[in-house]
């Protein structure tokens, strides 16, 4: 528990004060903000802020989660780097995209095969690490288990081993790119995905703790509904690290943002979102836990259908916090608003877990 405080608070500090001296350096190279001519009209007075916060975010993660371990003598587990892996490697990959916007002032950064490749090289080999590695209790990262709460009897092996690793990669892979997408689309107004994020992956935090404290693998006598989990307080300790990440960044990103994340943190985030899913065995929780998320993605989604197939619009712009700044409302009332809506949804998601668990 310790790992998780020390954690989570070195990263808040890092991100904190190691914000503004890269505003600094971003301001000094002209690194700002490409914006688009089809977007909402206010924002073109944000042209030329600072983007690619999200180095700031992975930095704080990794020097965070390091710190933690290094002041408590423990060791990484495999959980916390495979994680790790996915959110800084997708990072690099959000780098890549908003260097190419910045460099060449247009609004379309890596082209998209090349950002699909990216994502799916990550992602293949986070998959596939994600079965290897079992401990000494035979517990791997990840299952091929379709999970909710924890594994349920959906399972991708039911013709083979094989099979199941190749289906298992493409649900992962789906999961990340679903998620990544969805932080991506998010991140929109000053302060939305970040402030969204925080609540989740401090959901996260509870969720890995709780799990260790039911851990098949730590009790005596184990209960019918103790956790499979492989690593779970290590994968609380990389939550509390975002959380914290997230939270120093968000002093500087709040309205008016001094500095946006841009895809290099919205990728990196939206990539331990399913990496954290994935291996605490909550895959279907998340959707609900990271609901805000997931509307705003369907709001995009219903809005091209809609009208593909009459020609006409379901809301004024999509995503979702669009329509609603085109309908007159203030940027930090939907800010908060949405806030407010996802700290609801994780309510909900932490009280059918925590449910679970007692009427098991």
């Amino acid at each position: 528990m310790r790992a998780v405080l020390i954690s989570g608070g070195l990263s808040m500090l890092i991100a904190l004060l190691g914000t503004p001296l890269f505003i600094r350096f971003l301001v000094k190279k002209q690194y700002g903000q490409f914006i688009r001519q089809d977007g909402p009209t206010a924002h073109f007075t944000k042209r030329g802020t600072p983007t690619m916060g999200g180095v700031v975010i992975i930095g704080a993660t990794l020097l965070g989660w390091g710190g933690g371990l290094l002041a408590t003598g423990q060791l990484p587990t495999v959980s916390a780097m495979l994680v790790l892996y996915l959110m800084t490697g997708l990072g690099v990959v959000g780098f890549l995209d908003d260097f190419i916007k910045i460099s060449r002032q247009r609004s379309l950064g890596l082209k998209a095969r090349w950002k699909f490749l990216g994502q799916g090289l990550v992602g293949v080999t986070f998959a596939i690490a994600a079965l290897q590695f079992p401990n000494e209790a035979f517990r791997t990262p990840a299952s091929t288990k379709i999970s909710f709460i924890r594994d349920t009897n959906l399972d991708l092996a039911f013709a083979g081993i094989t099979l199941g690793m190749v289906l298992f990669v493409i649900w992962a892979n789906f999961l990340i790119t679903a998620w990544s997408n969805a932080v991506n689309l998010t991140d929109g107004l000053d302060g939305l995905a970040t402030g969204v994020s925080l609540i989740v992956f401090g959901s996260y935090v509870l969720v890995g703790v709780w799990q260790f404290n039911q851990s098949c693998q730590f009790l005596a006598s184990a209960g019918p509904r103790c956790y499979e989990v492989r690593d779970p307080m290590s994968l609380a300790v990389v939550a509390a690290s975002i959380t914290g990440a997230c939270f120093g960044f968000l002093w500087w990103n709040a309205s008016p943002a001094q500095i946006f994340m841009g895809d290099t943190g919205s990728l990196a985030l939206g990539g331990a979102l399913a990496g954290l899913s994935i291996l605490s065995r909550t895959e279907i929780l998340a959707a609900i836990i990271g609901g805000l998320f997931v509307l705003i993605v369907l709001s995009d989604v219903i809005q091209i259908g809609f009208f593909k197939m009459t020609g006409k619009r379901v809301f004024k712009m999509a995503p979702l916090h669009h329509h609603f700044e085109l309908s007159g409302w203030g940027e930090v009332t939907i800010v908060i608003r949405f806030w407010i809506i996802a700290g609801l949804f994780v309510a909900l998601g932490i009280g059918i877990f925590y449910a679970e668990w007692v009427t098991g």
